[in-house]
């Protein structure tokens, strides 16, 4: 039980900023269909490097974590580009599945360095086990913020500001984390 607590306060601390980001891709319109399978692939990557390094695989070295940056900065610059032109019929940014999973993966980066540890000294079954599980409880927490009206209607008005700013603001962040 113990395990399952201390799972959980993990998640919670490392992907509370994932809440937002759900949040405005499904404000964005953004089919939930394709946010939770962006959101479930880019997470299972996030758990499948920071598994392999735990068991002792150089998959990435730590010295490669911060370009990941370089992913959510793209989007989020493509995504004002867009915006400043007044959108086009073209799909926006990090709106497909494969958007949201290279959005998720890049700021996974902080995870993988908290996970990796953990997985090494602890039981990964378990924990994999309950972060999948709380990756659903995520996208339906970010589902519900986004069809609150008051939060629905500040990103409906906001979002499409919002989102590249998050975007390049996370972009930035990683790259100097590392």
């Amino acid at each position: 039980m113990l395990d399952i607590i201390r799972a959980v306060g993990l998640f919670a601390v490392t992907n509370v900023d994932d809440i937002v980001l759900l949040a405005l891709f499904f404000a964005r319109g953004v089919p939930p269909w394709r946010v939770v399978l962006g959101q479930y692939l880019g997470f299972a990557g996030i758990l499948a490097v920071a598994i392999a390094a735990a068991l002792g695989a150089t998959l990435l070295p730590p010295s490669v974590l911060p370009w990941l940056g370089l992913l959510p900065l793209a989007l989020g610059v493509k995504a004002a580009w867009q915006a400043w032109r007044g959108g086009d019929d073209s799909e926006p940014a990090a709106t497909g599945a494969l958007g949201v999973a290279a959005v998720t993966f890049a700021n996974g980066g902080d995870n993988i360095g908290v996970y990796v540890p953990v997985f090494a000294t602890t039981g990964i079954t378990g924990y994999v086990i309950v972060f999948l599980v709380l990756v659903a409880v995520w996208c339906g927490a970010g589902r519900f913020f986004a069809t609150r009206p008051l939060i629905a209607r500040a990103l409906s008005r906001w979002g499409h500001v919002v989102l590249p700013v998050v975007l390049i603001v996370i972009g930035v962040l990683i790259l100097l984390g590392g």
